[in-house]
């Protein structure tokens, strides 16, 4: 049993009482790493070491360069330790370690991408309508912020919201899902390796009562960046009304996969595939709803079937392995449940909608697929997180775009057609904050990520992610010779 600790003010430490939480593996349902649970006295003594950081020591002095280069150290630390980072994740997420290792190795260059944006954020100087002053505004960091991070890509959305964060001269607190914490408290490891000054980056678990709730209403916290469902968005959103902290929200999606008959057959059955059936469904962009043209609508049904009864199921860490289990036994039971609503609503259960042969330790669910006569069923309807797919037919194409967007979600979308006219037009006509078009579930630290509606607002990655974790100022200089005129003269 691994035994982690907090991570505060650059020393690991306990909770303030004592108090332990338990990880379990979800490929073995064993009990295998234990993380302490932050209590309302360890979130302040967090924020407060942040505080610190950002106005006194060494990282205010720092310039933008020097920043950048703590960054970069960052990132190959990250690199190096991406194996093990990965395997981490895999055991306490269940998530496929063929993933996990890679998603950690390609997250260096997201802290690479910030270290050389670090020095290059810059203001403007303004054509102002007065003589004799000179204008100009730079960007400042917003402050100390706090970053709350879910399981299922820890890794990943970490790096969203710390590269740029660091690289705007922001401070951090860091929470970790209560569920597998354990790739976080690693990366803590990783962190004090780096060089950064103590208080600049903190990392704490816990749970949402008390941990969450302090932390994102707490008066020292100036920014919060979240990434999770809409229920606890609601709680996060209502805590900041305490402090007024501008929140960054990325929740979660239904989002469509529209495939047109004149699309690449093969590709766009991959792209259904990998959409709903990578990391198991646990994916804020799993393009769970699948809409495919009458013209194709069975061949393409039965291909997908066929795929994915061919999907190995296992052992996460093992390398034939293509799929793993759920992260909990709630998942698994939401997906249960769904189905089987969805079943008594009129969908067909084409394959899946079970629980693997032999894998009856961990939480393992078959991958799933559900014809639906509308969007009247359930599983089109929420979001399940698990590898359940809902197959869809339209004849045309506004019908395709009235479906897709008949949600309230809104964060990616997929397209799959030969038609050069029509990628442009369904794309501009999809509400969502992604849209890919003969791929899907493709990211870099140059594209902007995030959604509209319930799947959030603000953005994450690319340049439009330094806005989020910067303010502006405005600075005025008079240059004129006169001194400033008597206000109480009139002319």
């Amino acid at each position: 049993m691994i035994e982690y600790q907090l991570y505060v003010d650059g020393e690991f430490c306990e909770a303030s009482d004592g108090n332990r939480f338990t990880s379990t593996n979800p490929a073995t349902g064993e009990k295998w790493a234990t993380a302490p649970g932050a209590t309302e006295v360890d979130v302040d003594r967090a924020v407060r070491a942040a505080r610190r950081a950002l106005i006194e020591g060494d990282w205010p002095t720092l310039t933008a360069t020097e920043r950048g280069r703590l960054l970069s150290r960052l990132a190959d630390l990250v690199a190096e330790s991406a194996h093990h980072l990965g395997s981490v994740e895999t055991t306490d997420s269940g998530k496929l370690a063929a993933e996990t290792r890679a998603q950690s190795a390609y997250v260096a260059d997201y802290y690479r991408y910030y270290a050389g944006l670090a020095d290059k954020i810059q203001g403007d100087t303004l054509p102002i309508d007065k003589p004799d002053l000179h204008v100009y505004t730079t960007r400042e960091p917003v402050g100390v912020v706090a970053a709350i991070v879910p399981w299922n890509a820890e890794m990943f959305l970490t790096a969203t919201k710390v590269g740029p964060a660091l690289a705007a001269g922001n401070t951090v607190v860091i929470k970790a899902s209560e569920v597998a914490p354990a790739p976080l408290l690693e990366f803590a490891r990783v962190v004090d390796k780096v060089g950064f000054p103590p208080g600049v980056i903190n990392l704490i678990t816990g749970f949402g009562e008390p941990c969450g709730r302090s932390l994102t209403s707490h008066p020292l916290v100036d920014k919060v960046a979240f990434t999770g469902g809409v229920d606890t968005a609601r709680n996060v959103v209502a805590n900041t009304a305490h402090n007024l902290a501008p929140v960054t929200l990325e929740l979660g999606g239904k989002s469509p996969i529209l495939v047109f008959d004149d699309a690449d057959f093969d590709g766009a059955v991959n792209g259904a595939v990998a959409g709903n059936f990578g990391a198991s469904g646990q994916s804020c962009v799993a393009g769970s709803r699948v809409f495919v043209q009458s013209g194709i609508y069975d061949k393409f049904v039965a291909e997908v079937v066929h795929r994915a009864e061919s999907i190995c199921i296992g052992d996460p860490l093992a390398d034939d392995t293509q799929m793993g289990p759920l992260a909990t036994q709630a998942q698994r039971d939401r997906c249960e449940s769904v189905v089987a609503e969805s079943a008594a609503q009129g969908a067909i259960v084409h394959t899946g909608g079970c629980r693997p042969i032999g894998l009856d330790n961990g939480w393992y669910y078959r991958p799933t697929v559900l014809g639906c006569p509308d969007q009247k069923i359930l599983s089109t309807q929420v979001e399940i997180f698990g590898p359940v797919m809902s197959v869809l037919r339209f004849d045309a194409e506004d019908e395709a775009v009235n479906m897709a967007n008949d949600t309230e979600f809104g964060l990616g979308a997929g397209i799959f057609t030969n038609d050069v006219a029509r990628v442009h037009r369904v794309s501009k006509a999809i509400r969502s904050g992604i849209v890919w078009v003969n791929t899907y579930r493709a990211v870099s630290p140059i594209a902007p990520f995030g959604g509209f509606g319930l799947s959030g607002s603000g953005r994450e990655a690319g340049v439009d992610a330094i806005h989020e974790f910067t303010t502006t100022k405005t600075i005025w200089i008079n240059t004129s010779a006169e001194p400033m005129v008597n206000p109480f003269t009139m002319r």
